[in-house]
């Protein structure tokens, strides 16, 4: 029972609560809406769906996805978030897929919250300042540009794994290490959290690789040297713990080997040098906040628009995370050595963070990740802010412990306490102020509802309209049968993808259905309610006989295909009679009256969403 209430417990509990409340309105609609905008979490739902269908069904070909048909290894065409694939194993097609990254996208940023209490926790801080640093930690406002990215929101498991590692090793910031804190148990599942986190992706899996890395180092240095000058301690690690250290660093850097491998067969073997200098912030996005920020999101327009790609240049960790981590500097329970290697630590992030705008990157962060291919994702050098908060939030925490510390003392001192509780109220202010700083204003669009057809044809396919904004809806739409589809969009097939557009952009002509044919593409669906202002918008009214093909009007859309004679259509007409066994379609949420392009939450809670009269994609810049 008393495993209930332990510490931990209760924090498990408050991350969850105040996770919910911090992404609402995720969990107001989770069948029906998603996070940001329909682009990459819609891709990102059909990533979680599709391993966890393969893996149960086929899992030799868990990198041959069904997107990007028939490209080889398609699935290492972004970050594979192939830790989340147990959870792709529960319910099939798009509400499930939707409802699944919709808990998933609450749990990561609950993770965040108890990752970060556990290492600030561990590192020597009181609960108070623990709470304060989790709570900055995870919800800094430049994150806020981030809430369509899954697999960058789901950094919860590095500080999570760092303080396991520490515990492992009886090991904080504030007092040391301790012999008789040891605990192979903790490391061991510090190594296997941190193999998890890795599996999720290179984009923040290859900085903390390179993190675990400097820890080895400097263990590796440590060690030694305390077994010569203590020699009544020895052993300093003990065998288990040495034989943990070396195996858990060797099933890590295994897991991650072995996920790399198709990443480098991709054809993205080229240097992301490029890529790198076109997204390295300024200095000044350090105090910019993003557009998804209730508080600073207006206020900072201006500034915004001086950048030139926002989105990821928004780096605000927070107006009162660095007054406290200033305070920090001067005012903690931390020791001034201590202090001042935080603050180089915090400098070397900040400039890593940076890219190539700190002296061209040539010694900081092109020697690091330049070289890589661009297939691994680490081509955003702003994404580094993780660590520059993670820092900011450890000092933040010795200014805030150190408060608590003396409130308690000075109450200690009176007959009766006074003022205890007020001092006590007031050391939550900070967590309040944090809190309020990260507050969102992330939009939630309603997911379009599935075609029909998308759920019974189930030959290599071509849909149609497709364009990078479209593509990764259609994705989503494709986890009822997983059928191959040569839409794909949101990874680095960027130059095969627009060559494909370019050669079906006369679709159905003779041209763009020779290269389908050459494509192994035999079937096209064109969706109508997609199609206006495209170039195929008039391609379901085109006379096909003269092509030899064939077509079918369905209700909501126009089947071609490619390796039938005219006028040939299934027994009976039209589609293949569905399979009783498959789900229901989509419902179809109501229409909102007018033409207005953005969907809108009813004021009245227990009512649905509503959608436009017009089918429409919602993407922020990306």
């Amino acid at each position: 029972m008393s495993a209930f209430v332990h510490e931990y417990a209760l924090v498990t509990y408050a991350a969850l609560v105040v996770a919910v409340v911090m992404t609402w309105p995720t969990l107001q609609y989770p069948l029906h809406t998603l996070p940001q905008d329909l682009g990459d979490p819609a891709r990102q739902a059909w990533q979680i769906a599709w391993s966890g269908h393969i893996l149960l069904t086929d899992p030799v070909k868990l990198w041959q996805a069904n997107a990007f048909y028939a490209e080889p290894n398609s699935f290492a065409f972004g970050d594979s978030l192939l830790g989340y694939a147990p959870f792709g194993m529960i319910g099939e097609g798009p509400l499930a897929a939707t409802l699944r990254y919709n808990i998933l996208f609450v749990l990561a940023h609950a993770l965040l919250l108890i990752g970060a209490y556990a290492l600030v926790r561990q590192l020597g801080a009181g609960r108070t300042g623990s709470a304060v640093a989790a709570v900055a930690f995870a919800f800094a406002p430049w994150r806020l540009a981030q809430e369509g990215h899954l697999d960058i929101i789901s950094a919860g498991g590095i500080p999570l794994a760092l303080a396991m590692l520490a515990r492992g090793h009886g090991w904080s910031l504030r007092r040391g290490y301790r012999r008789d804190r040891r605990n192979v148990g903790w490391a061991a599942l510090g190594w296997l959290v941190a193999a998890w986190q890795v599996s999720l992706g290179f984009s923040l899996g290859l900085p903390f690789l390179g993190v675990l890395g400097l820890i080895l180092i400097v263990l590796l240095i440590w060690a030694p040297i305390r077994w010569l000058r203590r020699p009544a301690e020895r052993p300093v690690l003990g065998w288990r713990l040495l034989v943990t250290d070396l195996l858990g660093p060797l099933i890590v850097v295994g897991i991650g080997a072995l996920i790399a491998v198709p990443y480098f067969k991709t054809g993205g073997t080229s240097t992301a040098t490029s890529e790198i200098r076109f997204f390295s912030p300024p200095l000044r996005s350090l105090l910019i906040g993003p557009a998804e920020s209730r508080i600073w999101g207006a206020p900072h327009e201006v500034a915004r628009s001086s950048l030139s790609w926002p989105a990821e240049m928004s780096l605000l960790p927070g107006f009162v995370l660095y007054a406290l981590a200033l305070a920090g500097l001067a005012f903690s329970i931390w020791t001034l050595r201590q202090r001042l290697l935080l603050l180089l630590g915090l400098a070397a992030t900040i400039v890593l963070a940076l890219g190539t705008n700190f002296f061209d990157g040539r010694w900081t962060y092109l020697p690091l990740f330049g070289h890589l291919p661009a297939s691994l994702a680490v081509r955003i050098p702003g994404r580094l802010m993780l660590w520059t908060t993670l820092l900011l939030a450890v000092l933040a925490a010795g200014a805030v412990a150190e408060f608590v510390r003396r409130a308690e003392h000075l109450a200690e001192q009176r007959i009766p306490p006074w003022p205890g509780p007020w001092l006590r109220l007031a050391t939550f202010v900070p967590f309040a102020l944090v809190l309020v700083e990260g507050w969102n204003a992330t939009a939630h669009p309603v997911v379009p509802a599935q075609p029909a057809a998308m759920r019974t044809v189930t030959n290599p396919m071509l849909v149609l309209p497709t364009s990078d904004l479209t593509d990764q809806m259609i994705m989503l739409w494709s986890t009822s049968r997983f059928q191959p589809i040569a839409n794909g969009a949101g990874g680095f097939a960027t130059a095969r993808q627009a060559e494909l557009r370019r050669n079906v952009a006369g679709f159905p002509d003779v041209a763009s259905i020779e290269y389908l044919r050459s494509e192994g593409v035999n079937t096209v669906l064109l969706l109508r309610d997609y199609v206006p202002g495209t170039s195929w918008e008039q391609a379901g009214d085109i006379p096909v006989d003269a092509l030899g093909i064939s077509r079918e009007d369905l209700d909501d859309a126009v089947l071609f295909r490619l390796n039938q004679p005219p006028n040939t259509q299934q027994p009976g007409g039209g589609l293949p009679p569905i399979d009783p066994n498959l789900p229901p379609n989509q419902p179809t949420l109501p229409p909102l009256p007018g033409s207005s392009t953005t969907p809108t939450f009813p004021a009245q809670p227990g009512t649905q969403p509503s959608l436009p009269n017009q089918p429409t994609f919602f993407l922020s810049q990306r």
